[in-house]
């Protein structure tokens, strides 16, 4: 009886086993799950946890990994513009975005083959943005000038059109310029060009430079020049009003000559006494004979 008891439990057990396999499915956080029915999708799953189906072959589960993919292309060699040719590759992250439109386009939902649609639509849209643009917007010697960007942008921009008219189910996260050359054949070209153009700027850089020079120093000779023309102004007001003077003092002396000879002993006298000093003088002698002439003191007598 025992025995039977547990027979019948390990049974049970298998059955809820099987039963919980044919209606039940598990979601993982990182995927993200189609539902089929009858082989066509009906619906999908994205929150993780335990989920309800009917069994095979009524309903049927396909699992795609809904994190971001990443991929560089081979370096292509497209034309420019200005007919130069470039080495280039880029690098893309993509994911799934729309798992049910994504599962029928691709057999089995095979990301490698989404991978490989991917590559050559990139291929397409790289060499169309890349041929309108000219070696100047990849390589010049101003790097304002560079258009990394804006070419960037274009290529993700056409990917993301041609994606979403063929209703792919796929975004592209992210596209980026990975690599960046030049043919052996033209980077000589490229080189004297960009010497060019620096030589250039150079040459600019010293017109420039020269030309601030010339006005500084144009400014520097004008101030001077007027500078010393409001001093030579000034020295000769001053002379002329010192020649008046002069000129007046020398009518009165002319009148008085002994009031000149005066004047000019008490200049000498002025300019050679200072103070505290001892004189040792001739009276005889000009122009210390001014001493003769003074007044005698009586309080000496």
């Amino acid at each position: 009886m025992k025995k039977n008891a547990i027979t019948f439990i390990i049974a049970t057990v298998l059955l809820v086993i099987f039963v919980l396999l044919l209606f039940t499915y598990q979601v993982r956080q990182s995927e993200v799950v189609v539902v089929s029915t009858f082989l066509k999708p009906t619906a999908t799953q994205t929150e993780p946890g335990l989920k309800f189906k009917l069994p095979w072959p009524i309903q049927s589960i396909n699992r795609f990994d809904q994190r971001v993919q990443t991929f560089e292309d081979k370096v292509s060699e497209p034309y420019l513009a200005d007919q130069s040719i470039l080495l280039l590759s880029v690098y893309v992250g993509w994911r799934i975005s729309d798992a049910k439109a994504f599962f029928p386009k691709f057999p089995g939902g095979s990301v490698l083959d989404a991978q490989n649609k991917l590559e050559n639509m990139l291929r397409s849209a790289k060499q169309a943005v890349v041929g309108r643009h000219n070696m100047s917007d990849f390589v010049n010697s101003d790097p304002t000038q560079v258009k990394f960007n804006e070419i960037e942008q274009e290529i993700k921009s056409a990917v993301d059109a041609e994606l979403a008219q063929n209703n792919y189910g796929i975004s592209i996260e992210f596209l980026g310029i990975k690599r960046i050359g030049l043919p052996e054949s033209v980077t000589q070209s490229v080189f004297d060009r960009m010497k060019a153009e620096r030589t250039k700027y150079i040459t600019e850089a010293q017109s420039d430079g020269e030309a601030q020079s010339a006005k500084l120093k144009s400014a520097a000779d004008r101030q001077a020049a007027d500078l010393v023309a409001d001093a030579t102004a000034d020295a000769m007001r001053i002379q002329g009003a010192g020649e008046a003077e002069a000129a007046k003092m020398l009518g009165v002396f002319q009148q008085n000559p002994g009031l000149a000879v005066f004047n000019l002993e008490l200049e000498a006298m002025k300019s050679s006494m200072g103070q505290k000093t001892t004189l040792i003088f001739d009276e005889t002698k000009p122009p210390f004979d001014i001493f003769r002439a003074l007044p005698a003191d009586k309080s000496s007598k």
